[in-house]
C-alpha cells in the first residue's frame, strides 16, 4: 500500500483520521499513530488560541508519528489568523484548510516544512489550489459526514487525477475494508475516515452520541443547513425532525444580503458550534449530531487502533477475492 501519502509521512497505511469539530481529541491522533495511520484534529477544538498552542506543545510530545490540523479558512473562523501563525510557530505535519482560501497558512506555514491539504468538491476549486502551491487535495465525496460534497467518489476522484498534478486524497463513505479497497482502485493516494471513528473509546463525544453512531444507519443521515451555514450532514435524531434542517426566514434573509451575508455566516456558524457543542457532550438526543452514512457499517464501540486493524484486515481479504476471481 505504498502511495504519495504513505511515502511523504512514513506511514504503514494510506489513511488519515478525518477531523471532526468537538469529537477529534489528542488521545486519538496518539492511537492513530501507533495504529499506523495519522490523524487530524480541528484547530476549533479549543476555544482559545491559548488552549491551542498547549495542544499544540502536548501533540508534539505525544504522538509517535504525524499529526495535521485542520483550519477553517473563512471568516467565520474569528481565530484564523492566530491559529496560522500558531501552526507556523510549532509546524504540524500537515494542514487540511477547509471552506475557504488557504493562500495564507500555504505562505506562512510551508516555509517551515508543513504540508497543506486543501478539502475541494469539485474541480475549479481544486485547481485554484494547486495554483496557489497546496500539496494535495481531499476530494470531499457525496458520502462524506459533515460537510459533504454533491459529486460521488467514482465520479469525483477520476475527474480531479486526470485534471491535477497534484495528489487526491479520497473522503467520504468508508467504513469498511472493501470500501476501501474500491476507493483506492480508483487511483487516489489514500482517504480520509471519519464517521466511523466517532464511535470509538478515545472519542471525547458523549456515550449517547457514540450509541447513535452505531444504533442509526444511513438511511438515517440527513442534511442541514442549520449546523454552519453550509449543507452539513448529522443523524435525524427526533430532535432534528422537531426543529427541521432549513434556516428560517431571517437567517435566509442575512445570509442573501451581500453586506450582511458575512455576518450571517458567522452568526449561523457561531450557533451551529454551539448546538453541536451541546451535542458533543450532552446525554439527550435532543441535540445535533454529526455524522455521514457509513455509520451503516458500525456495530459496536471500539478503539482507535481496533478500527484500523479490521479495516486494514478486511482490506486485505478483499485483495486476495479480486484475485482469485482474476485466476
Amino acid at each position: 500500500m505504498k502511495t504519495w501519502l504513505t511515502e511523504t509521512f512514513n506511514i504503514k497505511y494510506p489513511i488519515i483520521m478525518a477531523p471532526m469539530f468537538l469529537v477529534s481529541s489528542i488521545d486519538m491522533l496518539v492511537e492513530a499513530s501507533k495504529a499506523g495511520i495519522m490523524g487530524c484534529i480541528p484547530a476549533l477544538n479549543w476555544r482559545t488560541s491559548e488552549e491551542f498552542e498547549e495542544g499544540l506543545k502536548e501533540l508534539k510530545e505525544r504522538c509517535e508519528g504525524p499529526f495535521g490540523i485542520n483550519i477553517i479558512v473563512n471568516q467565520s473562523n474569528i481565530h484564523m489568523h492566530k491559529q496560522i501563525d500558531l501552526c507556523a510557530k510549532y509546524a504540524p505535519d500537515f494542514i487540511i484548510t477547509s471552506l475557504g482560501n488557504p493562500k495564507e497558512v500555504i505562505e506562512k506555514c510551508h516555509p517551515q516544512g508543513t504540508k497543506v491539504i486543501c478539502d475541494v468538491v469539485d474541480l475549479k476549486y481544486a485547481k485554484k489550489v494547486q495554483d496557489q502551491g497546496a500539496d494535495a487535495v481531499i476530494a470531499v465525496n457525496s458520502g462524506a459526514g459533515g460537510h459533504a460534497g454533491p459529486t460521488p467518489a467514482s465520479i469525483l476522484v477520476p475527474l480531479l487525477k486526470r485534471n491535477l498534478d497534484i495528489p487526491v486524497i479520497s473522503a467520504g463513505g468508508i467504513a469498511t475494508g472493501s470500501g476501501l479497497f474500491s476507493i483506492m482502485a480508483l487511483g487516489c493516494e489514500g482517504v480520509s475516515i471519519g464517521s466511523p471513528f466517532i464511535a470509538t473509546k478515545e472519542s471525547i463525544v458523549s456515550d449517547a452520541y457514540k450509541e447513535a453512531v452505531v444504533n442509526y444507519g444511513a438511511k438515517d443521515i440527513v442534511m442541514s443547513n442549520k449546523i454552519s451555514g453550509t449543507p452539513c450532514t448529522v443523524i435525524n435524531t427526533p430532535y432534528v425532525q422537531k426543529i427541521g434542517t432549513e434556516q428560517n426566514i431571517v437567517e435566509k434573509a442575512m445570509s442573501k444580503n451581500k453586506k450582511l451575508k458575512k455576518y450571517a455566516k458567522m452568526l449561523t456558524g457561531y450557533k451551529g458550534m454551539k448546538a453541536v457543542e451541546k451535542a458533543a457532550f450532552g446525554a439527550t438526543y435532543k441535540t445535533v449530531w454529526v455524522a455521514g452514512p457509513s455509520i451503516e457499517f458500525i456495530e459496536k464501540i471500539e478503539t482507535v487502533q481496533e478500527i484500523v486493524k479490521r479495516l486494514i484486515t478486511e482490506y486485505e481479504t478483499a485483495v486476495e477475492e479480486f484475485l482469485a476471481k482474476r485466476s
